[in-house]
């Protein structure tokens, strides 16, 4: 006798995506902390699209846990790089691709941007959504951040650097929410010949 099907088998980017909505529902002040944690649990456990219901049975919209293809369509000039992190740690370092928006998920995982050794575009628009995860932005000498557009519930946002842009140097505009997580933005730390 053959079990009914369950529908279909989740990938971890669907997980992510869930998560990502629990952890905006706690920025919007829906659910507390100790909820989104349960809700997790019940999220990275999933397998089937059917078992990411429960967590949302009580928050708004209807395509919270709809299935994305396995394959994401190709990414086209002036999309957003979209960058997600759980619980885990997600860096960017050394020579990498920087676009001119980039979009940061982080539900309690702590993601470090590291601009110092690449080239970067004369504006940055970085959008940040946290939950209780920390992003750290480490900015070429000399470039310039605005971060008056994020908004901290219980978190911290801290800029080391000057607001006010500098002719021939990157700025970056950073902006977003932050529920329970720690935002920075400073030049990276230079001892004994190395940065940091």
């Amino acid at each position: 006798m053959t079990q009914p099907s369950r529908g279909i088998r989740i990938s971890d980017a669907d997980r992510e995506r869930a998560a990502a909505r629990l952890q905006q529902a706690l920025a919007e002040g829906r659910i507390t902390l100790s909820e989104l944690e349960e809700r997790l649990a019940v999220v990275y456990a999933a397998r089937y699209a059917a078992d990411l219901l429960p967590p949302f049975a009580d928050l708004p919209g209807d395509d919270v846990v709809a299935v994305q293809p396995a394959t994401p369509a190709p990414a086209t000039a002036g999309q957003p790089l979209v960058l997600r992190s759980g619980m885990g740690t997600l860096r960017r370092s050394g020579p990498w691709t920087v676009p001119s928006h980039i979009r940061v998920q982080s539900v309690m995982g702590s993601v470090i941007l590291d601009f110092g050794d690449t080239t970067v575009p004369p504006l940055v628009d970085v959008a940040l959504e946290l939950g209780a995860g920390s992003a750290r932005l480490l900015l070429p000498d000399g470039a310039s951040a605005d971060v008056d557009g994020m908004v901290s519930g219980m978190g911290t946002v801290r800029s080391k650097v000057s607001s006010t842009p500098v002719p021939g140097r990157p700025h970056f505009r950073v902006h977003g929410r932050s529920a329970m997580g720690s935002v920075t933005v400073r030049y990276r730390y230079r001892v004994a010949g190395h940065r940091f």
